[in-house]
């Protein structure tokens, strides 16, 4: 029987599991896998899109490991597609190739001043204090007056990680520039803003648990927007989970506060209008009052607010980036997709193409998630092997990728080179009197992972 190839780019929990469950399922055919990443380590968003003071999520890396220890999925990490290796590429080399690239992009927000000095993108605050390679090494913690607009998780894991000191996060594997960055912050203030009421909130009550136990922080709510509505009873008494969030911030408005260096403020009903700025940076934010419709949404109300903030940063969801040689859809920003199947511009599907994860259903959804949206994918992998791409790869044998990027210059890093680093980072950790120190710099994390000199 030929051996299938199959290549996987994106080496997150999408694509390790789409490998993972394709190799444990499909007995029909025998299929080998490649998994491409543009980082030099896997993983993805569990490293690199997780607050860091997250170590129960970040549990979900032991079994990413498990999957990538067997020795069954190839990992090929500093290859970045587009450039190091094309959609042509694949095709020469591969039966099939699935993309899962995910979403790390932030969406747009379109208000006047929001592209003043001062106001930023949620995601790459998140890549900058995960120690993501590809950003900066510093950010500019300057203000004491911080807004958050967004009312999901990452919203409040940025404004956990603005208000938290420095030193509580020291037992997380914080990378050394981004605890240096926090503690010199002189943040007093944190307005986390959502366009609707409590009842509505996209956070989970561990997410919003964990705000209230930051020592040195004040959890701050507002009696004014919990006049609870008709439709707000219902899903309280209906939900358990949103049932959790109202007892946790009724129990908040019941604490005493003032006693902290720090305040986290929650503002509901509350749509920002403007960014306010003066001589081209954010000097405060304008925003109107909402109330709920009847409807399950909420209208204007007419009353408009502005409080002095010094940054702002807008966590209201991720967006996917184009891939070269691949359909995207620009509104959704996710590659087009029939059930994980890449669509063409004519709504036809595109032979041996597919996609899985955030990439195929947009930013929505948790982790686990990714698993049935795997599976969806895989069954039309399985089935369409007859219509994989035409004509059949050039060259399938395993060792030909291999030889491609050692002639491109291309220098890649390897399920053993992981290990390497992840033993480097946790030794750095260790002898600092932590559990893992990350390793920031892309050349860096390359050398240790081929065990390289540094020079």
């Amino acid at each position: 029987m030929t051996k299938l190839r199959l290549a996987i780019v994106g080496a997150g929990p999408a694509g390790i599991y789409a490998a993972d469950l394709l190799l444990k399922a499909e007995r029909h055919f025998d299929v080998s896998i490649d998994l491409f990443d543009h980082l030099p380590a896997p993983y993805g968003l569990v490293r690199y899109g997780v607050a860091p003071d997250h170590p129960r999520i970040k549990g979900i890396v032991g079994a990413l490991r498990e999957v990538l220890d067997r020795g069954d999925i190839r990992f090929f990490g500093n290859v970045r597609y587009g450039s190091d290796l094309t959609l042509a590429d694949l095709k020469k080399h591969y039966n099939a190739v699935i993309f899962a690239t995910g979403a790390i992009g932030d969406a747009s927000l379109d208000i006047p001043g929001i592209d003043l000095d001062g106001s930023y993108g949620a995601a790459d605050f998140v890549s900058w204090f995960d120690g993501h390679p590809d950003v900066p090494r510093t950010w500019p913690l300057e203000a004491r007056e911080v807004a958050v607009l967004g009312n999901g998780n990452v919203a409040l894991d940025v404004a956990r990680m603005l208000a938290k000191h420095a030193d509580d996060l020291l037992p997380t594997e914080i990378p050394a520039n981004v605890y240096e960055g926090l503690k010199h912050s002189p943040v007093t203030d944190v307005h986390v803003f959502g366009r609707r009421g409590p009842a509505q909130v996209k956070f989970t009550p561990l997410e919003l648990r964990e705000l209230g136990e930051i020592p040195d922080v004040d959890m701050i709510v507002y009696d004014e927007d919990f006049d609870v509505d008709p439709a707000s009873e219902a899903a309280i008494a209906s939900n358990k989970q949103v049932m959790v969030i109202n007892r946790v911030m009724n129990g908040w408005r019941a604490r005493e506060s003032g006693g902290a260096s720090r305040r986290l403020h929650l503002h509901f009903y509350a749509r920002p209008l403007e960014v306010l700025g003066v001589e081209g940076a954010v000097s405060g934010i304008r925003y109107e009052r909402t109330r709920p419709d009847g409807a399950g949404g909420v209208e204007g109300t007419g009353e408009i607010r502005e409080l002095p903030i010094q940054a702002l940063y807008r966590a209201v969801g991720y967006f996917g980036s184009p891939l070269p040689g691949v359909p995207f859809d620009e509104r959704r920003g996710v590659i087009p997709n029939r059930e994980g199947r890449v669509l063409d511009d004519h709504d036809e599907v595109v032979p041996g193409v597919y996609a899985t994860g955030w990439i195929k259903r947009g930013p929505v959804g948790l982790i686990g998630h990714t698993k049935s949206d795997a599976m969806e994918t895989l069954a039309h992998v399985v089935r369409d092997q007859a219509s994989w791409w035409t004509p059949a790869p050039a060259d399938s044998a395993e060792d030909a990728i291999v030889a491609l990027l050692d002639e491109r210059g291309v220098v890649f890093t390897t399920v053993e080179g992981w290990h390497h680093l992840d033993q480097y980072e946790l030794g750095l950790g260790a002898a600092a009197g932590r559990t893992r120190i990350k390793v920031v710099a892309r050349d860096e994390m390359v050398a240790v992972s081929n065990q390289t000199p540094e020079k």
